[in-house]
């Protein structure tokens, strides 16, 4: 019998279910299988900085066009400690992705109203990289679930807008996501992405 699962065959000794204990530890021993070779290829270990790219990475994101490497800016020259989202009581419709941290903080950057947070994040030259961002609710969840222990005990602001009043924020003390008004101060860090080959 075989089992596959995400790029991991699995082959148990007989028709029948092998141990269950052992099939586990054997997927468990597989657990490369959540990101492919080829779009890790070259890439450090996650949590690992990885040079000349001007932070720590934090792994392989998903997007609509493709997978991408996600890098987290060193916290140093990279993170604010209270900043506001900006543009309380403004709709900005062109940064509502939960995904395209780069798109929103594009729109929020190009919008009539400030948005401090974002324009910080995209003004940023760190290791020699101008393309830094505020980063979606997905980046930044992926940031939670991969590389907590660069982050404070905090929340922080992602670049996903919920209504005119309010904003998407990730807690890194629990890891819950919620909203907070636009006019209140969070603390910020920017990431930067790019295509994994």
């Amino acid at each position: 019998m075989h089992i596959h699962i995400e790029n991991v065959t699995i082959t148990t000794p007989g028709p029948e279910l092998a141990d269950i204990e052992s099939l586990l530890q054997r997927l468990a021993s597989s657990s490369h299988a959540a990101q492919p070779a080829a779009a890790t290829a070259g890439a450090p270990r996650i949590g690992e900085v990885w040079a000349g790219q001007g932070g720590v990475y934090a792994g392989v994101a998903r997007y609509p066009d493709g997978d991408y490497h996600l890098v987290v800016a060193d916290a140093k020259e990279g993170e604010r400690d209270a900043i506001k989202w900006g543009g309380y009581g403004d709709d900005e419709p062109n940064a509502t992705s939960d995904i395209d941290g780069k798109a929103n903080t594009l729109a929020l950057v190009g919008s009539q109203t400030q948005h401090p947070a974002a324009e910080w994040a995209a003004g940023l030259s760190i290791g020699g990289h101008q393309d830094w961002y505020l980063p979606s609710r997905r980046e930044l969840r992926l940031a939670w679930v991969n590389v907590p222990e660069l982050f404070q005990s905090a929340w922080y602001w992602t670049s996903t807008q919920i209504s005119a009043d309010a904003a998407w924020y990730q807690g890194f003390d629990d890891g819950t996501q919620n909203g907070s008004a636009k006019s209140g101060e969070l603390r910020a860090r920017a990431v930067r992405r790019f295509k994994a080959q």
